[in-house]
């Protein structure tokens, strides 16, 4: 009888299966592999071999340490990250609340603080150097309601601090949309009973938004602050064109390093640098501004 039964269980057929889940990520894992696991490997490869004879050195990190713009790019890089990344993050989370309200008019007001998402930063440059520049669009509408006699000169090397000021602002404009959108998706998987039950007990529209609203929306601040910082770390093209090399970071001497040095083996170790940057930060992230559990 035992017997029998086990000859049943080896006969029965086995179940298919289903490669359909698989096969629909592999396009993604080809993708990453190819343009985000490959280079990064190279990059690190590069930055830590010999060119002649292939054996391991630090002599590219060195030689990165002791560039005259080295500690400049890491000071600059930091600064537009710490100020450019909080000024998104907020006038985003405004925009998204404002946009949920779904006040008349508000798919055009969303679509229309939309349109930066799709301007590269190397057109939001040109954009606002066109603004800024001593014939610009700035200086020309200051003439005309006679508030100035003479072009003002905005983009000056005497006045690194507006330069600054041009790529913050530029980078604020062209990316706040990208935090927007990420956060007007988090606010919308809100159900409303809870902001509903929460007026029920007698709490108003800032005690809602910062005891119900935001907490709830942890996750997607978490999602919009570790992208932004990542790819505010890759920041380069805005920079180039608003202040050229007066205010160097670090993607910016990863390229001259590779296109004006022919040293791709510098730029690489610039390259680890900021992927460095971007995992700590990342972690810091994900360690500190964790959601708390429960909240749901």
């Amino acid at each position: 009888m035992v017997v029998a039964e086990a000859d049943l269980v080896l006969d029965r057929p086995r179940p298919r299966v289903n490669w359909t889940p698989y096969v629909l990520v592999l396009p993604a894992f080809v993708f990453l592999g190819l343009f985000f696991i490959y280079p990064m490997v190279q990059a690190i490869w590069l930055a830590v071999t010999d060119p002649q004879s292939g054996a391991f050195t630090l002599s590219h990190f060195r030689r990165m340490s002791g560039d005259l713009y080295f500690r400049q790019a890491i000071r600059y890089t930091l600064t537009i990250t710490a100020l450019a990344v909080p000024l998104q993050v907020m006038l985003g989370l405004a925009i998204a609340l404002l946009v949920n309200t779904r006040f008349r008019g508000h798919s055009a007001f969303l679509y229309l603080t939309a349109v930066p998402i799709g301007i590269s930063d190397l057109a939001a440059g040109l954009i606002w150097l066109s603004i800024f520049t001593e014939r610009g669009y700035l200086n020309a509408v200051l003439q005309k309601l006679g508030l100035i006699e003479v072009p003002a000169i905005f983009l000056s090397v005497e006045r690194p601090d507006w330069l600054l000021g041009a790529v913050v602002l530029t980078e604020v404009w062209r990316a706040t949309a990208i935090v927007m959108v990420i956060l007007l998706a988090g606010l919308q998987l809100i159900p409303k009973d809870y902001a509903e039950t929460a007026s029920v007990f007698g709490a108003g529209r800032w005690q809602t938004l910062r005891h119900v609203i935001l907490p709830l929306l942890g996750p997607s601040l978490q999602t919009a602050l570790i992208i932004r910082t990542i790819l505010a770390f890759q920041l380069f093209a805005t920079v180039v064109i608003l202040a050229g090399r007066q205010i160097p970071v670090l993607a910016g001497e990863a390229y001259f390093w590779y296109s004006l040095y022919r040293s791709p083996n510098v730029a690489s170790a610039y390259a680890v640098l900021i992927l460095l940057f971007s995992g700590s930060i990342t972690w810091l992230y994900l360690r500190f501004l964790r959601p708390g559990e429960g909240r749901a």
